[in-house]
């Protein structure tokens, strides 16, 4: 049986592409997730495993949906050759239980493993960088204005907390973090 696996890491991502290429492929069933691909203990992915016997495929779109370290990929791809289950990277092919096969699964493992870990840098140098700025605020970006938060704390003074959160939209837990910044 042929068995896929598709997985993006924030839940922001669409997995459609994913699933799609998989489905072409003509897997039989198909584990996803929404998991981030730095934790072992993606439970889809756990489950897949464990359905996986002798003579079963399991099918993935590229390398990086299946592990991020080359350590975790060779284990798992090791365990999953000693109980008979092949292994097919659609971006690589069939992965082959050969010596020259194991050769080519560990180098492209390996850039996997850095093409990721230049990406973590990249990330870090960028945040370093944005971080010299005088407006460096880390985290998302606030949803309401200054101007829309005072005018909401405005309003607090002859409405209650659920009249003004109808009113603005400005939910009750964000009024009371306002209200105690400005001292009220």
């Amino acid at each position: 049986m042929k068995y896929g696996y598709a997985r993006v890491s924030t839940t922001g991502q669409d997995l459609q592409v994913q699933l799609n290429t998989l489905d072409n492929e003509g897997c039989n069933k198909i584990f996803s997730e929404k998991f981030t691909g730095t934790k072992a203990d993606r439970p889809q992915f756990q489950a897949l495993l464990a359905t996986l016997k002798e003579g079963d495929t399991l099918v993935v779109t590229k390398l990086d949906r299946f592990a991020r370290s080359t350590s975790e990929a060779l284990t798992i791809v090791k365990e999953l050759f000693n109980r008979g289950v092949k292994v097919h990277v659609l971006n690589m092919g069939l992965i082959e239980n050969t010596p020259t096969g194991r050769l080519i699964f560990t180098i492209m493992s390996g850039f996997a493993e850095f093409e990721r870990d230049l990406i973590v840098e990249r990330t870090q140098e960028g945040k370093a960088i944005a971080k010299q700025r005088e407006d460096f605020r880390e985290g998302r970006p606030p949803k309401f204005t200054k101007k829309q938060v005072e005018h909401a704390l405005t309003l607090l003074e002859s409405h209650s907390y659920a009249q003004v959160e109808e009113l603005t939209g400005i939910s009750k837990s964000t009024l009371i973090r306002a209200k105690r910044k400005v001292g009220k």
